[in-house]
């Protein structure tokens, strides 16, 4: 199974959009998954459901730390690369789906149990939210390949 096959099974589980996309990449990187559940837990529903940026993108930017982040003490260059990479991840995502914040991209309020309740009737969580988490993977996974990291 792929990434982005994995992220959807974990999705599709007991995982949150933000858990699902870095969960994937953790091991390889350096993190452990279960440490990757616990540090994507808040960021669901665009950060606690606050529907802010949407959590598969704050999933991706934690996936991009592991991934190119230096160690203490960092230099300027290498700041610039890891914002370099997030800018680069977020114009492409932005691309696909024309927004990066979760209100906008569900187009609906899953701030309290009925709106969440809503979405998933419409088929949203299923549909889109699916969706920008495989984007999300497979969007990673092309800068990584365009890196060989």
């Amino acid at each position: 199974m792929n990434r982005k096959e994995q992220a959807l099974e974990r999705f599709r589980g007991d995982c949150n959009c933000a858990q699902s996309v870095l969960s994937v990449f953790a091991a390889k990187y350096g993190l452990s998954e279960n440490d990757a559940f616990r540090i994507g837990w808040p960021f669901g529903g665009g950060m606690g459901r606050l529907q802010k940026t949407c959590g598969v993108l704050t999933g991706a930017y934690m996936a991009i730390g592991l991934i190119w982040g230096a160690k203490r003490p960092e230099t300027d260059e290498e700041k610039e690369k890891v914002y370099q990479i997030v800018r680069e991840f977020t114009a492409r995502f932005e691309a696909r789906h024309g927004a990066t914040d979760c209100l906008t991209l569900l187009g609906r309020d899953i701030s309290t149990p009925e709106g969440r309740q809503k979405a998933k009737d419409d088929g949203l969580i299923a549909g889109r939210c699916e969706k920008y988490v495989g984007d999300a993977v497979e969007i990673l996974g092309q800068l990584i390949a365009a890196e060989n990291k």
